[in-house]
């Protein structure tokens, strides 16, 4: 349905289901981020032949590693393997997410998230079974394939909301990101010591990762209408007539006059998320290994500084993203990425670490959030899906390859160089930003 079509307490009511599913979604997501490490430990301990599958790609990690011109600790290896598979997630849904959103345009938001909620049961049911490493590895390329969640919310989010509402919307959708991020990896660590099945230890956590899959599905077959305008309208048999008939009218012809191009928008989310997933891949390593190499708990110190980047995020897209512009937005988490670039490349104490988490924090509240809302305002609504599923591809595949870059540049030239090259990159794409992009005169009322 167009967004001049909802009463706001018809509005209201969809922003509920959209925030409790998505939230429902990403906690369940992220309950296995920090277990990786421990997973591929057990799996590894499963079977020690050489010529089993995982040990076959730990051989060809080795032979990678010798490439660096300083030597990597053979305990990183596990953690350096659980980057490559969040790469190769990653890379999946650069895959996917323009198919998805194409269906998505097609067939209905509603549509196409229950059918990406349907793959998402079936991936964390193989975490479930997932006895051996190709059972686990399986059910990582079917979530890589199916994850539909987050893209759809987008596109959902900008259905329900004219252009004045956007960016306080998608401010909604990246809140959700910040507090899974805050609450969920602890979630699953605490989970994990819960042992009910002895031949998988993490099927605590993978069933309780399941069942809130199955609650989330459940709830948007029940509540979650159809928001897209085209197939709202064909399957209702009814058309916008009146104010809103010229309201659509007014807005499509407002969207073929293309502000920032879709491809430039892509190019800047890829260029961006190239040194900055590097970055957030890394920092662990950084802490760890440089900052603090003799702490005696690093996996706290980790968690500490991850849990205060993700409560200042959701505090930050809470109050002030969401009324501000998004090139505004975009422009300070840019601004915001480059200090903490450089200053994570000299950073040797807890205040430098801090001020540095508290800029990462700017920069995960504002970036993304900022563009997802720049190419809702340039999609018609006939390609909305298309467009921010196009989005995402571009940037999950600088997902994919931004840790392996950057943590081979950390190793083969140093932990200074790397984050210095890193800001230099992301302060090329802020300038990108401020030269190139444009604000849309539908939104702000002047140009850039």
């Amino acid at each position: 349905m167009a967004a001049a079509q909802l009463t706001p307490e018809k509005r209201k009511a969809v922003l509920r289901v959209l925030f409790i599913s998505l939230l429902l979604d990403l906690i369940s997501f992220t309950f296995i981020l920090p277990l990786f490490p421990s997973l591929l430990t057990f799996y590894r301990s499963l079977d020690d032949r050489p010529t089993s599958l995982l040990n076959r790609i730990f051989h060809y990690l080795n032979a990678y590693k010798q490439s660096f011109s300083r030597p990597i600790n053979s305990r990183f290896d596990v953690v350096l393997l659980g980057g490559a598979l969040g790469s190769l997630f990653s890379l999946l849904q650069a895959i996917a997410s323009p198919l998805i959103g194409r269906a998505s345009d097609k067939y209905g938001r509603r549509t196409a998230l229950l059918w990406s909620m349907a793959g998402n049961i079936a991936s964390v049911a193989l975490w479930c079974a997932a006895t051996d490493f190709r059972t686990f590895l399986a059910s990582r390329i079917v979530g890589g394939l199916s994850e539909g969640n987050v893209q759809l919310a987008t596109a959902i989010a900008a259905d329900i909301s004219d252009e004045n509402q956007r960016g306080s919307t998608m401010a909604l959708v990246g809140a959700c990101f910040s507090i899974a991020f805050t609450f969920g990896p602890a979630l699953g660590a605490a989970l994990a010591n819960i042992t009910t099945v002895t031949a998988n230890p993490f099927a605590t956590a993978a069933g309780v990762s399941l069942m809130l899959i199955v609650i989330e599905t459940l709830y948007l077959y029940r509540c979650l209408p159809e928001t897209n305008p085209a197939v709202f309208t064909a399957k209702s048999g009814t058309k916008l007539n009146g104010t809103a008939s010229k309201d659509q009218k007014a807005s499509g012809s407002r969207q073929r006059v293309s502000t920032n191009p879709p491809y430039l928008l892509n190019m800047i989310h890829f260029l961006f998320l190239l040194p900055f997933s590097g970055l957030e891949f890394s920092l662990p390593f950084l802490i760890t290994s440089a900052i603090f190499p003799n702490h005696s708990s690093p996996q706290k110190l980790n968690g500490r500084v991850l849990g205060f980047i993700g409560l200042i995020a959701s505090l930050l897209q809470g109050s002030i993203v969401r009324r501000l512009p998004p090139l505004t937005v975009v422009r300070a988490g840019l601004v915001s990425c480059v200090l903490a670039f450089f200053t994570l490349a000299r950073a040797e104490s807890n205040t430098s670490l801090y001020g540095a988490a508290t800029l990462l924090a700017v920069t995960s509240a504002t970036v993304v959030t900022g563009l997802n809302s720049l190419g809702s305002v340039e999609a018609k609504e006939s390609q909305r899906g298309e467009v921010l599923g196009s989005l995402r591809s571009w940037g999950q595949l600088g997902r994919a390859l931004g840790p392996m870059l950057f943590c081979t540049l950390f190793w083969w030239a140093g932990r200074e160089t790397a984050y210095t090259v890193g800001g230099c990159c992301i302060l090329g794409v802020a300038g990108l930003a401020f030269g190139m992009l444009k604000y849309p005169n539908s939104m702000h009322g002047k140009s850039g």
